[in-house]
């Protein structure tokens, strides 16, 4: 099975893809590294490698956990399987 995103732990909200060419309405399959576990569900938009992708529905002031750490505040609603990136993300320390 190809992996296309990496998860640290069971409980962040993200995923990191790790391949080019994620398009809206693909399958994509995830690695729980922790957990040595895998997921799988549809993605919403095209996501650049690198990007992060929602694992779960989040709400706008909902933190945003990665790595088992907060790296930022929901700032408009998020769906399990859209982008997650500057627009809808906002870091905590400004």
């Amino acid at each position: 099975m190809e992996i296309h995103f990496l998860v640290h732990e069971a409980g962040d909200a993200v995923g990191v893809v790790v391949v080019e060419g994620v398009k809206a309405g693909q399958k994509l399959n995830g690695w729980v590294m922790k957990e040595d576990e895998t997921v799988t569900f549809e993605v919403l938009n095209d996501i650049p490698i690198g990007h992060k992708i929602a694992l779960k529905p989040l709400a706008e002031g909902d933190t945003v956990i990665k790595y088992g750490t907060d790296i930022g505040r929901v700032v408009k609603p998020i769906k399990q399987g859209e982008h997650l990136h500057v627009h809808n993300v906002k870091t905590k320390r400004w």
